[in-house]
């Protein structure tokens, strides 16, 4: 039967962790835009899987805050509104502050200024939005382990896939805007991370999350 659906095959029967990462490789690809409902007895066929499995898989979606299940309704991957924006955006703020101030105070800084490397030179080679967005993630995700506080992590890994679906919307706004700020924007942050912990670390890192936040609402109330 012909994938009618975008969502790759499941290469092992039964593994609803890996259709749970299929199913959310096709939401931020955009195979599901926000609001599509997803229906289990289609994503089965299409990966070739029990809607057992299925079922878990998206209810480790739902724990990641990416798709939402209602009584009696199918699942649906989650609106992009401007309320949620401004919501997830604040969290999003306070945590990234608080990481980037905590990993300035750490004695080595290797895995930020990796992923910033990384970043820089797949910009160069004219990589797509999606992979740049990837990449943009890990450098965040970077900070986040040389802070060092598991629990700050955690709190990180609950918002990371809500934030990759919402970036994913910003960057279709204006990919343009995206890739002029990417290198500054993050190239600033690591500078200001290597000096040390600073006022202006903690102001850098939240107008950081405030510009992508305008860029969002504004691709939003067009």
């Amino acid at each position: 039967m012909p994938n009618q659906l975008g969502v790759a095959p499941v290469t092992h029967r039964g593994i609803a962790a890996e259709a749970a990462a299929r199913i959310k490789n096709a939401i931020l690809g955009g195979d599901f835009p926000p609001g599509t409902s997803l229906l289990e007895v289609d994503l089965a066929a299409s990966m070739g899987i029990s809607r057992g499995s299925v079922r878990e898989g998206l209810a480790q979606l739902e724990r990641d805050g990416i798709v939402v299940t209602a009584w009696h309704r199918p699942t649906r991957v989650i609106d992009v509104t401007r309320h949620d924006a401004v919501e997830l955006y604040a969290l999003r703020s306070a945590l990234d502050v608080l990481a980037a101030s905590s990993a300035a105070a750490a004695d080595s800084h290797e895995p930020i200024d990796t992923a910033l490397a990384r970043l820089e030179a797949m910009s160069r080679s004219g990589a797509g939005f999606g992979e740049l967005l990837e990449l943009d993630l890990g450098f965040h995700d970077a900070i986040y382990e040389v802070a060092g506080n598991s629990r700050l992590e955690h709190a990180w890994r609950a918002i990371r896939s809500q934030v990759h679906l919402f970036q994913t919307r910003r960057v279709l706004n204006d990919v343009d805007d995206y890739r002029e700020r990417l290198i500054r924007e993050h190239r600033e942050i690591a500078d200001l991370i290597a000096a040390g912990p600073s006022k202006r670390l903690d102001r850098c890192v939240s107008e950081h999350v405030s510009s992508a936040l305008a860029a969002l609402v504004k691709g939003l109330d067009a």
